[in-house]
């Protein structure tokens, strides 16, 4: 009889959480069942271990065979260009480097040029190659930064690997596509995919549908509104943002009365972005009631009242009652009876003053940073581009971003409602005034590739820059951007710069490499963006 054989007889076949007890004691604490102590316990256990685990598997019956997946959609779009489909493997594969301050080298970074690669792909129409969809799954899960245009390129297939795949769940959540194709005219389908789905299939329904029908999709909530968790209708009632208008209202105005805070101020939000509605008509007689003209003086000014008190019908429209801390109480009503109110109001309150013009009235009792703080929030919620104008002011004013702007983020969002040239010949015009060091958040909101205003005036200062001769670390930020937004073109009127200048006597020792080091990368990101397009791009026939 073999070792083996003898082992496995001294453990039945039901015995297999013995054997494991055993094997966790340890046998010099536990014999194994039918042997005494011996110095070969430790072999005895695995030998049965072995034999036990054979009888286990041969003993399993074959389960019911799972049924086969439907085949993947078809992908009517045009294959990549071989050199596209190479290029996109090389951004895929590529790791980001040693993070923080630092030299980075010359070599381009190829993970933030990834973004930009998908855009172009997506605006020329082209599908991946199969073979290369679980990487580009895998690159949009762990930066959700790629996710929308990502998944737009990964297009349908995408969808159904995602369906057989945990890791790659998100794909289901963060396209409408995730939810089943319904056409609007399939009442019952779309019904109870409504009443039964997946919370992610719920919204992507509801998004997919208000682009579609959006009459449709605000019936289909308002159905189940009194049932839904305060966090769902939170989210569901979000995706109204998008086409908002005056059919909204009536629902809008039930949701005021909502049992969740959160709710209500989001339901008055959207409703102060409509002038026209009813809330927006009482916000603005409670504005108007605390701001006036003080006509008696030698300059005319503005004069604010705050409101007093935050009576009931102020927090039914979604004034929050409770300041936060540090803040004043009356300065925190005041500014939210301000954004809520419609701007087209307070031309007709003051006197018929253009915006450009009110927003030059001097403010009374240090009062003008809160209420043009409020009219900034104002213009963005109302998507107003003539106050965005006015209180952007000129971009060469002494004081960095105007005479309403009061921050950075803020001077970004009122930039965002103008017109992409315009937008860019203001920019310019600051960094000009201003420099680059509080233009970061400014380009960031340019149209891709910058336009030759903004290319010229960030490439002038970054060469001012080096030339007091500090070290181009205090720039990696706008140089990064530069890197992935400066039109290529701009590739040969750089050539200059990437020589290592001659150092004056004040400049840090060692700057001129660093600048001609970074220069050098500068030049050879946007060769290689040069290269991107021309490979997305197939030869005429």
């Amino acid at each position: 009889m073999s070792r083996t054989t003898a082992a496995a007889d001294a453990f039945p076949p039901g015995d297999w959480e013995e054997l494991v007890t055993t094997a966790m004691l340890g046998t010099d604490r536990r014999a194994p069942a039918g042997a005494g102590p011996s110095p070969g316990g430790p072999s005895a256990l695995l030998d049965a271990a072995a034999a036990a685990t054979v009888r286990r598997r041969a003993g399993l019956r074959p389960a019911r065979a799972a049924e086969r997946p439907e085949p993947a959609p078809a992908d009517p779009r045009p294959v990549l260009p071989a050199a596209a489909v190479r290029r996109l493997a090389t951004l895929l594969t590529d790791r980001p480097g040693t993070s923080g301050g630092g030299r980075r080298g010359t070599a381009p970074d190829l993970m933030e040029l990834l973004p930009q690669w998908l855009a172009a792909a997506n605006a020329r129409g082209f599908a991946p190659p199969p073979a290369v969809l679980p990487a580009l799954l895998d690159a949009a899960r762990g930066r959700t930064d790629l996710r929308p245009a990502g998944l737009r390129f990964a297009g349908p297939r995408a969808l159904w690997l995602a369906r057989l795949n945990p890791d790659w769940r998100f794909a289901l959540r963060a396209v409408p596509g995730g939810a089943p194709e319904l056409s609007p005219q399939d009442g019952d389908g779309v019904r109870r995919l409504w009443q039964e789905g997946l919370f992610a299939e719920r919204v992507a329904l509801l998004t997919a549908l208000r682009s579609r029908e959006p009459a449709a999709a605000r019936e289909l909530l308002a159905a189940t509104w009194s049932t839904e968790r305060a966090e769902d209708r939170l989210m569901f009632l979000d995706s109204l943002r998008d086409g908002i208008g005056p059919d909204d209202e009536t629902f809008l105005e039930q949701a005021l009365a909502d049992r969740s805070r959160t709710v209500r101020a989001t339901a008055a939000e959207l409703l102060s972005a409509l002038p026209g509605s009813a809330l927006a008509q009482r916000m603005a007689v409670r504005a108007g009631a605390c701001v006036a003209v003080d006509r008696t003086r030698d300059i005319p000014a503005i004069t604010v009242e705050a409101p007093h008190e935050c009576d009931a019908g102020m927090e039914r429209d979604g004034v929050v009652a409770k300041a936060p801390a540090g803040r004043g109480e009356r300065s925190w009503w005041f500014g939210q009876l301000v954004e809520s109110a419609p701007l087209g109001s307070w031309s007709r309150r003051l006197g018929g003053r253009t915006p450009r013009e009110i927003v030059a009235l001097p403010v009374a009792d240090g009062w003008q940073s809160e209420l043009h703080a409020a009219w900034c929030r104002a213009a963005v919620r109302q998507r107003d581009a003539a106050w965005s104008r006015a209180l952007l002011g000129e971009p060469s004013a002494p004081e960095a971003g105007g005479p309403g702007a009061v921050s950075l983020a803020e001077r970004a969002q009122l930039l965002g409602l103008l017109a992409s040239a315009e937008r860019a010949e203001w920019v310019a015009g600051f960094i000009e005034k201003h420099g680059l060091s509080e233009a970061f958040q400014l380009l960031g909101v340019c149209a891709v590739p910058w336009a030759a205003p903004v290319g010229r005036a960030v490439v002038d200062a970054l060469n001012i820059a080096r030339d007091a001769g500090s070290y181009p670390w205090s720039f990696s930020g706008v140089m990064g951007l530069a890197e992935r937004c400066l039109d290529p073109s701009e590739a040969a009127r750089l050539d200059a710069l990437l020589a290592v200048p001659d150092e004056p006597e004040d400049a840090s020792p060692g700057a001129g490499s660093y600048w001609s080091e970074a220069f050098q990368r500068l030049v050879s990101t946007l060769r290689l963006r040069a290269s991107m397009l021309a490979e997305l791009t197939p030869p005429a026939p």
